[in-house]
């Protein structure tokens, strides 16, 4: 990475802090869904219409449908205990070590896991739980990260780099459906670890944590940041004000509009390879390649309102509060329609696929709103905001694959997924009626607590 450092190039060592957090979020998702589609490899027998024989992919497990719904939802169990205190362990001890290490640590689980199915699927579980215990810091620190890189009129262009988690998703399940394939499903899992080690190298050598220590930015680029963000970040450490959150209504506004959008997200990540697998009767290269899709229309979407955002922040077309609740109707409610439409519609197997696609593809649109509005409400404590937010948005991950097996543990068609479909459209829409009502894109005064203290530890411009 010497080269970045050449003058003719002129790339802001910003940009490296945002390609890297993109890469943080590409190999935390990459380990998260990764058994979405490796598990379909693994058992026996996924449904009960199965009439040829199995493919051999390697050893098959007995594990039914509610042996898998526990597996894919152990990660969330791990994730959801961390992101808590994920916040807060980045503005006291660095996003830049706190992502790092976790990354390390689960790239060595996920290698580990086919030994742990050999052995039994309750060392399954408890592999999985721990690589969400590790993942639930990497997004907190993330929000961390942006909340002291980025300048204000690029905030929706390097929270659109969180989208990395996204791509994660969508390179994933086609290079698993295609390793399964070619090598077996316990090269699935070697080949995300050995990715994930590397990356993670990169990242140590090329993260800060602020711009102030950065050993090779220059001055001009460092006073940049620091002036464009003024007396909205202090690099005192501190303890979060849990108190003025609880008692908050735009930030319960944002939890129950995040969980909305992490419901729609989660259920396509567990959920859609089985669909287009055992509903729809696509192979495992085929469903891995199609369950992407709706990643990839997501990710490149959200690039795009991202910018949008930014354009309209720049030109001052709106306020703050006004975009976050315009972007809703992109983010949530018609994602929430298209979910009606295939649970009504959704007969034929590509109309579904194409369906999904432009149902995630909108939520891109989160960006510009769930997903940047904890900057909005609390630069200082952005990374903490996020990580409770996550916490509760990560139930989904438990929830949903409970439901699909619910719904389908008799028989396992495109009937039984009507009320699948019928409940993710009513957890995207609902949060967003909310959010209209008691949203907020202005910085709330509970960010400004001790301010008068940390005098001294305050970046002295102004926003």
């Amino acid at each position: 990475m010497a080269f970045i450092n050449l003058p003719c190039l002129h790339i802001p060592k910003r940009f490296n802090i945002a390609v890297m957090l993109f890469m943080a979020c590409l190999m935390s998702y990459m380990m998260r869904v990764n058994l979405s589609i490796n598990i379909i490899a693994m058992v026996e027998q996924t449904h009960s219409n199965a009439t040829e024989p199995l493919p051999n992919y390697g050893p098959r497990y007995n594990w039914s449908q509610t042996d898998q719904a526990n597996l894919l939802g152990a990660y969330f169990y791990g994730y959801m205990i961390t992101s808590l205190p994920a916040g807060m362990l980045a503005e006291n001890f660095g996003g830049k070590p706190v992502a790092g290490w976790s990354c390390l640590g689960a790239a060595a689980l996920t290698a580990l896991t086919p030994l742990a199915a050999a052995w039994d699927k309750w060392a399954v579980f408890a592999i999985r739980f721990l690589i969400g215990f590790l993942g639930g810091v990497v997004y907190p620190c993330c929000h961390n990260l942006v909340s002291k890189w980025s300048p204000p009129d690029e905030k929706g262009k390097f929270v659109a780099a969180l989208m990395g988690g996204t791509f994660g998703t969508v390179i994933t399940w086609p290079i698993s459906g295609m390793l399964i394939e070619g090598l077996g499903w316990d090269w699935a899992f070697y080949m995300v670890g050995l990715f994930v080690l590397i990356v993670t190298l990169v990242w140590f050598y090329i993260v800060a944590d602020s711009p102030a220590q950065h050993n090779s930015i220059t001055i001009k680029e460092r006073e940049y940041i620091e002036k464009s963000l003024g007396d909205t970040i202090t690099t005192k450490k501190r303890w979060p004000p849990y108190k003025s959150l609880l008692i908050s209504l735009p930030f319960w506004a944002l939890l129950l509009l995040h969980y909305g959008s992490m419901w729609g997200l989660f259920f396509l990540i567990t959920a859609t390879p089985k669909f287009l697998s055992e509903v729809l009767g696509f192979n495992l290269s085929s469903a891995g390649f199609l369950s992407s899709l709706p990643h990839l229309a997501r990710l490149l979407c959200a690039f795009g309102f991202g910018a949008v955002a930014d354009l309209i922040r720049r030109k001052n077309w709106l306020s703050v509060t006004a975009m976050r609740k315009v972007f809703c109707l992109s983010s949530h409610i018609l994602p929430g329609i298209m979910l009606i439409v295939l649970a009504f519609f959704g007969r034929d197997p590509y109309f579904c696929v194409a369906v999904m696609t432009i149902s995630l593809g909108f939520n891109g649109a989160a960006t510009s709103s769930n997903l940047q509005n904890s900057q909005d409400l609390a630069p200082n404590y952005a990374g903490t905001l996020y990580g409770i937010i996550n916490c509760v948005g990560t139930t989904p991950g438990i929830f949903s694959p409970m439901i699909v097996a619910a719904f389908t543990k008799e028989s396992n068609t495109i009937d039984q997924w009507h009320n699948v479909f019928l409940i993710g459209a009513a957890a995207y829409i609902i949060p967003a009626v909310i959010f209209w009502l008691f949203g907020s894109g202005e910085i709330q005064k509970w960010n400004e607590i001790d301010k008068k203290k940390s005098k001294d530890d305050v970046v002295n411009t102004k926003l």
